[in-house]
């Protein structure tokens, strides 16, 4: 019998992974047989579960366990890791590690080395010299790299989402539906970002890129993006042509594709002014350049230049132009996006499927994600095609996104008159103090 066993600890049945891991050894034609399983009784408890798994060969097997450590499964008495070195650029060798955008380490040399940025669907290449491992993607890949193959000496950790009651991931761990009450999870929402951000400023660390579709700006949702850039909740922005597109129109011409922003109704030959638009740009030469001619004098891009917002507009097949910022280099786009993304804390993701999902493919499993959509299907891709850790709140994106932004000047109002508060008490303090020592002398 071909059989190994596995084990799986921690918050398993709350984070469905024991479901996980039956169905999994069954879909590939594997068996299974439960030698231990103890569950948690309290909270804070974890549950553990010791199973053996059986293939019809070891090659059968191998593929299985491979499987199961991706949901994080560990096995005991783990050996090290198989490398293989590669032979020609671009190329791996057979058998080779695909993968998960969550935390993985590997045991090298006797040793457990934490795999740095981790991604979906990438490689493992190991540097004995200094010890140390790296997710990449195959383009990356030199002759002469040490890559990781098989399953051995792998260990993938799954983010567990917060048990406490309040929490934000906890509020929404429900499957995805427009009917879930919108004020409440946009008030947790703010409370996440405004914290984010007060880390951010304290610390330089951390921060917020938001990834966003022209839908912003059909909806009206314009100004209250550029007013969440200006008030300090984005440290980074993508998007593609369309949304930078219509952002510069809609200065310029109070239109969106040709409609009307304040009344919905069509412009006679509105339809021209996204092109007149780019246009004006190429005639500045970039939208910095007009940001600083005073051509652009608002809107979502005028304030990502005058706060030193990066933004990366990834170009597509459809664009119109497109404008001189557009990185038309899909590798390119990729590469800047990733960079920008790996020490974030939150990802908002609007009313974007594809921009949506090309981010949640690049980005770690512990960065918290949060989609908005009209369409409960776009949030439910999004999980389906790897990022589990999202959550999404169905609803029109131009009225989350102006009701999220009065929400957050809600509470730095509160936070501000605390803050006031405790300063008048300690200098209410500071001056008895003072008087004390005097009537003292």
């Amino acid at each position: 019998m071909f059989a190994r066993e596995i084990e799986l600890k921690g918050h398993i049945i709350d984070n469905l992974i024991l479901p996980k891991a039956f169905d999994t050894i069954l879909e590939l034609g594997g068996d299974y047989k439960v030698l231990e399983f103890n569950i948690g009784k309290r909270k804070t408890d974890i549950s553990y579960a010791r199973i053996l798994v059986i293939g019809k060969d070891q090659a059968h097997l191998d593929k299985i366990l491979e499987e199961l450590q991706n949901i994080g499964a560990e096995i005991p008495e783990i050996e090290d890791v198989e490398v293989k070195q590669v032979e020609r650029d671009k190329v791996l060798p057979d058998g080779f590690y695909s993968t998960t955008n969550h935390p993985t380490y590997i045991k090298y040399k006797g040793q457990w080395i934490e795999v740095e940025k981790p991604k979906m669907d990438g490689i493992i290449v190991v540097y004995p010299e200094e010890m140390r491992a790296e997710t990449k993607v195959i383009r990356e890949v030199k002759k002469g790299d040490l890559v990781v193959v098989g399953h051995k000496g792998i260990r993938v950790i799954p983010p567990e989402r917060p048990r406490e009651k309040g929490q934000l991931f906890e509020f929404m761990k429900s499957e995805v539906s427009a009917e879930k009450p919108k004020e409440a999870i946009i008030k947790k929402i703010a409370r996440e970002m405004y914290k984010i951000r007060e880390e951010y400023r304290r610390s330089g660390k951390g921060g917020i890129v938001v990834v966003a579709g022209p839908a912003v700006i059909h909806t009206g949702g314009g100004p209250a993006l550029a007013k969440l850039i200006r008030m300090g909740y984005v440290q980074a922005l993508f998007a593609g042509n369309a949304l930078a597109t219509h952002d510069i129109e809609s200065v310029l011409y109070g239109t969106s594709l040709g409609v009307d922003i304040s009344t919905g109704k069509p412009v006679l030959g509105g339809h021209k002014h996204h092109l007149y638009a780019i246009n004006t740009i190429m005639k500045a030469g970039s939208i910095r350049k007009a940001v600083e001619q005073g051509i652009i004098k608002k809107g979502i891009m005028y304030e990502c230049i005058k706060n030193n917002i990066p933004y990366v507009l990834a170009g597509s097949i459809r664009d119109d132009g497109p404008l001189p910022d557009v990185i038309t280099d899909v590798v390119e786009a990729q590469d800047k996006m990733r960079e920008l993304l790996l020490d974030k804390k939150m990802v908002l993701m609007m009313a974007t499927l594809l921009h949506s999902i090309a981010t949640g493919n690049l980005m770690p499993s512990y960065i918290k994600t949060i989609c908005v959509d009209i369409n409960s299907d776009a949030v439910t891709k999004l999980m389906d095609r790897g990022t589990s850790q999202a959550i999404g709140v169905v609803t029109d994106v131009g009225v989350f996104i102006t009701c999220l932004v009065e929400e957050l000047e809600r509470l730095e109002r509160k936070n501000s008159q605390k803050v006031e508060k405790e300063t008048d008490e300690k200098e209410f303090s500071r001056i008895k103090e003072l008087a004390k020592n005097v009537n003292k002398g």
